[in-house]
């Protein structure tokens, strides 16, 4: 099957591609990080980007998730503190006052598609689209779904939360927004899309287009957000903005780990919020609150959850080693995804506690980033805090939070930024010793202007690395 990058970033041209690729016999479609750039045609940007994260594939449940760059170094504590993670002197004054970079970086900077082999142009039949992931951890991956992948996901979600006219609000061109068109499609009915800049009043003008009737009754509303976006709206409709969160039947949140005080916010504000798990490698959310979709197999083996169905992808394109490694079959001959969060089941329900491999050695101690991004996220004004690891030269590795400075409430600190980093970082540390011990705490806490992210709206965390010196 002939295999087509898809020409530009509006979500139009998208859709019409989709159609063909998923409902027609059209050629595969190649979207995702600067697949064109691969191909030799010019690169495609993302489409509307959102205001920070991406996707519709976050964990179900809570995750263990002008002076910009200011560094909160704190005192040194004393011994008698067990300052395992003990705040670093600060940094001398050429590595601060760093500003993350605004919005997505360059596939070039991502370490994605630039150092991906050229797409081919063939692929097997039944292919519907290959999608580039975002490289968060700066390994691309080209993940190729099948037309009964996607349109097996899509009919589950129907099954699960019900039929209606569905709002595109994140980029076409990874497997959240492709699923909220392929679902359109599938349902036939076309999609409302939000075209530019994601704003609350962007956000409420699409939504009020979404209203129809069918057999005198309204037609449910579907529409998938992230987090960021989320709390975006929800930061308008308390400014007094009527962004129409409430009209929709299920606002389906992923990308990464919903905060709890986020989602009572939501509920608050008459938003009926589905908790999605999942990733490209399995058409995207396939756990919703915690419980598969009809179809989806699911199990925690070594501590590491594995999904298996008909939603899982056909595998990596070209790299069949590591589509054997990730996507074993067991004695019956099931497929599974290994999917790399640790996580557990309890009465049926699935809770993700973190990445496994996203945990540092602190003084011997192994300490999960993810429970301690979780606890950070509890603290007001942190929801979108990111903790990234850092080398230490005492304890061998520590943590640094890094925040969006207007995300940070006031505080009395005589309006010195260095104080303002000083009382947060002791509630930081104060907030994770509590819960897993000093060696955990994080070393400093970082304010930036912006939040770097990837095409997607994921946060940077490679970027990240980069900004704090690591």
């Amino acid at each position: 099957m002939r295999l087509e990058a898809v020409a530009g970033a509006d979500p139009r041209d998208v859709l019409r591609a989709l159609r063909q690729a998923v409902l027609g016999s059209g050629p595969a479609v190649a979207l995702g990080a600067d697949p064109a750039a691969s191909l030799g045609a010019n690169p495609a940007a993302s489409g509307p980007r959102p205001a920070s994260d991406g996707g519709d594939t976050a964990a179900s449940g809570p995750r263990p998730n002008s002076d910009g760059g200011d560094t909160a170094a704190a005192a040194p504590r004393p011994n008698s503190d067990r300052g395992d993670t003990a705040a670093a002197a600060p940094r001398p004054n050429s590595d601060r006052g760093k500003t993350a970079p605004s919005g997505p970086r360059p596939a070039s900077d991502q370490g994605t598609t630039a150092a991906a082999a050229p797409l081919p142009d063939e692929v097997p039949a039944g292919t519907a689209v290959v999608l580039t992931t975002s490289g968060s951890t700066g390994y691309p991956k080209r993940v190729a779904l099948s037309r009964a992948a996607l349109t097996s996901s899509a009919l589950a979600t129907a099954d699960r939360i019900g039929e209606g006219a569905w709002l595109l609000a994140l980029p076409a061109s990874y497997v959240a927004g492709v699923q909220v068109l392929v679902r359109a499609l599938v349902g036939g009915r076309e999609p409302g899309i939000l075209s530019g800049s994601f704003t609350p009043q962007a956000f409420a003008a699409a939504a009020a287009g979404m209203v129809s009737s069918r057999g005198g009754q309204r037609m449910p509303t579907y529409t998938s957000l992230v987090p960021a976006q989320l709390q975006t709206l929800l930061e308008g409709e308390e400014a007094g903005i009527r962004t129409g969160l409430a009209s929709f039947e299920a606002i389906l949140v992923g990308g990464q780990s919903l905060p709890l005080a986020l989602a009572e916010r939501a509920a608050a504000a008459g938003a009926r919020i589905v908790r999605t798990y999942g990733s490209t490698e399995t058409s995207g959310g396939c756990v919703y609150d915690g419980r598969p979709l009809g179809g989806v197999g699911l199990r925690v083996v070594d501590g590491e959850v594995q999904l298996s169905g008909p939603t899982l992808a056909d595998g990596y394109l070209g790299d069949p080693e590591r589509t054997d490694d990730i996507f074993p079959r067991d004695v019956d001959g099931t497929r599974w995804y290994r999917t790399g969060d640790a996580g557990e089941v309890s009465d049926g329900v699935l809770r993700i506690t973190g990445r496994r491999d996203n945990v540092i050695v602190s003084g011997g101690i192994n300490v999960s980033l993810d429970r301690v991004e979780h606890i950070v996220r509890g603290i007001a004004g942190l929801e979108r805090a990111v903790v990234v690891p850092v080398a230490d030269d005492r304890w061998g590795q520590a943590s640094v939070v890094v925040v969006p400075r207007g995300d940070v409430p006031a505080r009395d600190v005589a309006g010195r930024a260095d104080a303002l980093s000083r009382d947060l970082l002791a509630d930081v540390r104060d907030a994770v010793g509590d819960e897993l011990g000093a060696p955990a705490r994080p070393r400093e806490v970082i304010l930036v202007d912006a939040m770097p992210t990837l095409p997607s709206g994921k946060p940077d965390r490679v970027a990240l690395r980069d900004l704090i010196g690591d």
